[in-house]
């Protein structure tokens, strides 16, 4: 999945909130993590306000739709 389609798809999820569309940004975020790393999630949590919006923080890795904090 490339970035921009990632920022696109996020922006969706972040547009509608609630608890199921969180868990679809995680597991795009998990994709995005496993395809190009951790400072590519980084941005675009900040990018698409997903820390407003969910509750996620930059540094978090997320992988197979689980969100992990250090």
């Amino acid at each position: 999945m490339t970035i921009d389609k990632a920022r696109e798809l996020l922006l969706v999820q972040a547009g509608f909130g609630g608890f199921y569309n969180g868990n679809a940004a995680k597991l795009i975020l998990s994709e995005v993590f496993r395809e190009h790393g951790q400072a590519a999630v980084d941005a675009l949590i900040r990018e698409t306000g997903l820390d407003r919006v969910f509750g996620f923080e930059p540094g978090t890795r997320f992988e197979g739709g689980v969100a992990l904090k250090d």
